[in-house]
């Protein structure tokens, strides 16, 4: 999964990945040349006191160094491009396929869930990249180099590495099948703890109403310390690991030092080619400790490339249509024939044999008990998810067969949870349509009874909104929501129990003035107030999926018994009736 990421995403940068190839082979063949400079200086020009010679192979070794710098700076500039580059393309693409996601992949993941694999685990992946351009490539180039190097040197004391080598080997082989697991391990951890912090921000207040502080605060500490001992796990391989490979490139030190020593000692190699082996020996030795570093990496970086791509490979079970209908004449008739929703798995379906038509200037309300399917039902309408059996048309043409935002444009959609995203009023309501002007924004905000509060601000439009619009109470963030809706000017309304927190008074005033001014639009409501909806040109009772009633109300109260225990668990019987 990680190499599959890596080939996707680098293909815009191959030309800047090669430069950097060469610069680190450029690099590597600086780092071995010195050595072997040093070495003809020590044996050709201090030996022999030739001070002439010692100048001239000292100002090679000046330029060769300045050679290894400069490719040392221009190699980290360019894999920091590259590394920074690739991540920011790789968290637009998860964004991307998150945004196309239907209710059914986001509650699949789950929102903790997908900010972390946004975040942590594509600086991952990022740094993994960044940490492969500057030692992973030029590791095996400068290993390989300087055995060469060894071997020309001298090859007795070359046989050295065969003890060393395949001890880091072994121990590199050790280290890998204890951490792999613990790195996957981790990131659930880190899922875990996300979930848990989400969840005690957005419930503080239901937390406190509770008493229930001192036992979040257990949960969370289990989450944290659950993600504390994994890695505490990994901490301490670490632990080990580096003691254990320096010691074993000291102990090669020693050794070289000994036996060379005793080759000189005996006239069978000059003092500058020990010196020179010296440094190759640590040069192979190094890489391979670089080599051990990036294979800590990697597992991690493997396992982050899985949960990324596990993403990026879901398919939405919304699917956009390859060759879209276009509707030349927008009216806004919203028509459902026999439709059906269950969810993968499911027994028995949500909805079953729904079948009604919604038409232009006239509003169709939705009422049924707790779960009975109202909210499912509208979002079969914007394609947030998709019909199992039947048909969901707009004006005559199915939604499937439609593009999404073709579809999009002409709906003003205010969800159950009203929600405003941060900035200013104005920015939220030119969310509906981005050209609205000044008037046109006062009127939604008048239409949706928002005009009072927004004007008593002294920043008026420019009145700041928080996250969440937190900085307003329930029924102003409904009814801005209901301003933005009706800002957008759409043929379809979809309010879903958009005035539950709206008191009768400003219900009974928003609802006329909507009346008003989408009077040619079609309008769908759920709502739990009968209040709000008895004056609905048609009403459609759902019971357990099924639709038990379509009519007006003063029909449904005599032909729909589930209405009627609806409406008279609300009004006395003479209000029901008037």
């Amino acid at each position: 999964m990680l190499l599959q990421t890596l080939r996707e995403y680098l293909q815009p940068y191959k030309r800047t990945v090669w430069i950097v190839i060469f610069l680190l082979l450029v690099q590597s063949i600086g780092n071995l040349y010195l050595p072997n400079l040093n070495a003809d200086l020590i044996n050709n020009g201090v030996a022999k006191g030739d001070i002439g010679y010692i100048w001239k192979i000292g100002a090679i070794m000046l330029a060769v160094s300045a050679l290894i710098i400069g490719a040392s700076v221009v190699i980290a500039y360019f894999s920091s491009k590259v590394a920074m580059s690739f991540g920011r393309d790789l968290r637009k693409s998860v964004f991307v396929s998150v945004e196309r996601f239907s209710t059914r992949e986001l509650n699949k993941f789950g929102a903790p869930s997908l900010i972390t694999r946004n975040t942590n685990d594509v600086q991952q992946v990022q740094m993994i990249l960044f940490m492969g351009l500057t030692m992973m490539v030029g590791a095996p180039i400068t290993g390989v180099g300087a055995v060469i190097m060894a071997l020309k040197t001298n090859v007795k004391l070359s046989g050295l590495l065969l003890i060393a080598v395949p001890v880091m080997g072994a121990l590199i082989y050790w280290l890998l099948r204890r951490i792999v697991p613990l790195f996957r391990v981790m990131q659930i951890r880190i899922d875990r703890i996300n979930l848990v912090l989400r969840e005690q921000i957005a419930g503080v207040r239901v937390i406190r109403a509770f008493v229930k502080t001192k036992y979040e605060e257990e949960r969370f500490a289990g989450a944290n310390d659950e993600l504390m001992q994994t890695t505490l796990s990994v901490t301490r391989t670490f632990a080990v690991m580096f003691p254990a490979l320096t010691f074993i490139l000291n102990m090669s030190s020693i050794a070289v030092i000994w036996f060379g020593a005793k080759l000189i000692d005996t006239g069978a190699m000059p003092i500058g080619n020990l010196t020179a082996f010296l440094s190759y020996i640590m040069q192979i030795l190094m890489s391979v400790m670089m080599a051990v570093m990036m294979s800590m990496m990697i597992p991690r970086a493997e396992a982050s490339a899985e949960r990324i791509q596990e993403v990026l490979m879901t398919d939405s079970s919304v699917i956009e249509s390859t060759s879209p209908k276009i509707i030349k004449v927008r009216k806004g008739v919203i028509e459902f024939k026999d439709v059906e929703f269950r969810y993968p798995g499911a027994e028995h379906p949500v909805l079953s044999g729904i079948s009604f038509t919604a038409n232009p200037g006239k509003m169709t309300a939705i009422v049924g008990s707790t779960g009975s399917g109202k909210t499912t039902l509208l979002n079969l309408i914007p394609r947030f998810i998709d019909a199992t059996a039947g048909q969901v048309l707009m004006d005559g043409v199915d939604v499937r067969d439609q593009s999404l935002e073709s579809v999009w444009s002409e709906i003003g959609f205010v969800p159950q949870r009203a929600f405003l995203f941060g900035g200013t009023v104005e920015s939220n309501l030119k969310y509906g349509r981005a050209d609205a002007t000044n008037d046109e924004m006062w009127e939604a905000l008048k239409v949706a009874q928002a005009d009072g509060f927004v004007t008593e601000k002294e920043e008026g439009l420019n009145s700041p909104v928080s996250q969440g619009g937190t900085n307003f109470s329930g029924g102003q963030r409904q009814r801005l929501s209901i301003a933005r809706a009706i800002v957008k000017n759409p043929q379809i309304y979809i309010l879903d129990d958009s005035f539950s927190a709206l008191d009768y008074a400003t219900d009974s005033k928003l609802r006329a003035a909507l009346d008003k001014h989408a009077k040619n639009s079609t309008i769908i409501v759920v709502a739990q107030r009968v209040s709000t909806i008895m004056k609905a040109d048609q009403i459609i009772v759902l019971n357990n999926g099924t639709i038990d009633g379509i009519g007006t109300h003063a029909k449904l109260m005599k032909s729909s018994k589930t209405y009627q225990e609806i409406v008279l668990s609300q009004l006395s019987p003479e209000e029901a009736a008037s």
